[in-house]
C-alpha cells in the first residue's frame, strides 16, 4: 500500500530544501524522521511536518481499505522537491552608492510518497537495483560534462570516414610535409656554412 503527502509554498529554495530530501530517501520512516528531527537545515522541520502527513494518509487509506498497516514498515520509497512561485513577492534591499539588490522570497513543494512493499534488495555494490538501473543511462548521457550543463560540455571532434581518395590525400599531404622538411633542412645548412 502507497500513501503520498505534498506540502504546498514551504519558505525557502528548492535547493535547500533538496538537500534534506536527498537524506531521507529511501529511508525507513523511523530513520527518516530520526534525521529530520537531528538536522540542522531550516527545511527539515516543514518536510518532517509532510513526512507526518503521508504517515497519517497511510494509516487513513490502510482503515478505509480494511487492512492493518504498520506505520514502522513503512520506507520512504519516492521523495521530491519542485520549485515555487516568485512572482509578485519580490523584494528590494538597500547597496552600496545609492543601488539596490532584488532579493527574491523562494518557494517549494515538496511530495513525499511512502510504500509499505518490499524494498528493491540492493546489489553488490550497495545501490538499490531500480537506482542502479537508472543510473548508467543518465551517467552515460552527461559523461564528459563539466559544471555548467550543455554550454560546458566539450565538443566532440569530427572524424571524417575513412576511404581510398583520402589515404591518398593522406599519403601526399605526408610526402609533401617531408619534401619542405627537407628544403628547411638544406636551406639551413647552406646558412650554417657561409
Amino acid at each position: 500500500m502507497e500513501a503520498i503527502a505534498s506540502a504546498k509554498y514551504l519558505r525557502g529554495s528548492a535547493q535547500k530544501a533538496r538537500l534534506v530530501v536527498d537524506m531521507i530517501r529511501g529511508k525507513d520512516v523511523n530513520k527518516a524522521l530520526a534525521i529530520l528531527r537531528y538536522s540542522s537545515k531550516r527545511a527539515s522541520l516543514l518536510i518532517e511536518k509532510c513526512m507526518r502527513s503521508a504517515i497519517a494518509n497511510a494509516n487513513e487509506a490502510a482503515e478505509k481499505a480494511n487492512v492493518a498497516i504498520d506505520p514502522d514498515d513503512l520506507w520512504v520509497k519516492t521523495a521530491f522537491v519542485d520549485r515555487g512561485p516568485t512572482k509578485n513577492r519580490r523584494r528590494v534591499r538597500p547597496a552600496p552608492q545609492g543601488r539596490a539588490y532584488r532579493e527574491q522570497r523562494h518557494f517549494c513543494h515538496v511530495t513525499i510518497l511512502l510504500s509499505n512493499d518490499a524494498k528493491p534488495e540492493p546489489d553488490a555494490k550497495g545501490k538499490r537495483a531500480a537506482t542502479a538501473a537508472a543510473k548508467p543511462a543518465k551517467l552515460a548521457e552527461n559523461k564528459g560534462r563539466k559544471r555548467g550543463g550543455a554550454a560546458a560540455a566539450p565538443r566532440a571532434k569530427r572524424v571524417a570516414p575513412r576511404t581510398e581518395a583520402s589515404d591518398r590525400s593522406d599519403a601526399a599531404a605526408k610526402a609533401e610535409g617531408e619534401t619542405k622538411a627537407a628544403k628547411r633542412a638544406s636551406k639551413k645548412r647552406a646558412k650554417a656554412e657561409e
